[in-house]
């Protein structure tokens, strides 16, 4: 018996420091924010493999998102209502983000509609919102993998003219500079709503 005592205690200093071990690293990690308006997510989720081009004609993939917070939004640019009345807001939140002091972060505005929506058009579209937002376009097959992982959808809808329209999600989606999806603020969104939110998200980081 007295042989098997020091295999014991070392067995039993091990779990315990194991234990405390991970009690400490729970106690340093970033409590997670309390979001008013949004929905953050208990992990950070990864994308899956995507490559879209922005317009320029360049290659945008996950890689592309890694280093800096990233704000995204589906729609088209024939979009009647909640694309318009998003953008607008996503606008007013952009131009005062140094001041509001909320990270620094980039919008990124997904068309699912890239048969009408070429690349000059959808930047003259976000021109009329900010010259900073980024335009991204792919078929549907590369469109796929983006909209699987953020939960989102599009689908083309016949209309009785022969035209068609764009059922989408229209929610805005929380990128980290990791480009992993962290979080969701669906509509209506409002400017003062999506401040508070992103405000919360930097402090619970700078802690």
């Amino acid at each position: 018996m007295s042989s098997r005592r020091p295999v014991l205690l070392i067995v039993l200093v091990v779990a315990v420091a194991g234990l405390a071990g991970a009690m400490l690293a729970r106690m340093l990690a970033p409590s997670p924010p309390q979001l008013a308006n949004g929905t953050w997510l208990p992990q950070a989720r990864a994308l899956a493999p995507f490559a879209l081009q922005d317009l320029s004609g360049q290659r945008f993939d996950n890689a592309t998102l890694s280093g800096r917070p990233h704000l995204l939004f589906f729609g088209f640019t024939s979009c009647p209502d909640v694309c318009p009345t998003t953008l607008a807001t996503l606008r007013e939140v952009y131009k005062t983000r140094v001041a509001e002091g909320l990270p620094d972060f980039d919008v990124l505005f997904v068309t699912v509609d890239p048969e009408r929506d070429s690349a000059a058009n959808l930047r003259q579209y976000l021109d009329a919102f900010s010259s900073e937002f980024r335009g991204l376009r792919g078929d549907a097959a590369a469109l796929a993998p983006l909209l699987r992982s953020l939960n989102a959808i599009a689908v083309k809808v016949p209309l009785a003219d022969g035209s068609y329209t764009m059922d989408h999600t229209a929610a805005v989606y929380w990128l980290d500079a990791a480009g992993h999806y962290r979080a969701v603020f669906s509509a209506p969104l409002t400017a003062a709503g999506l401040r508070t939110d992103l405000r919360r998200i930097a402090a619970a980081h700078a802690s």
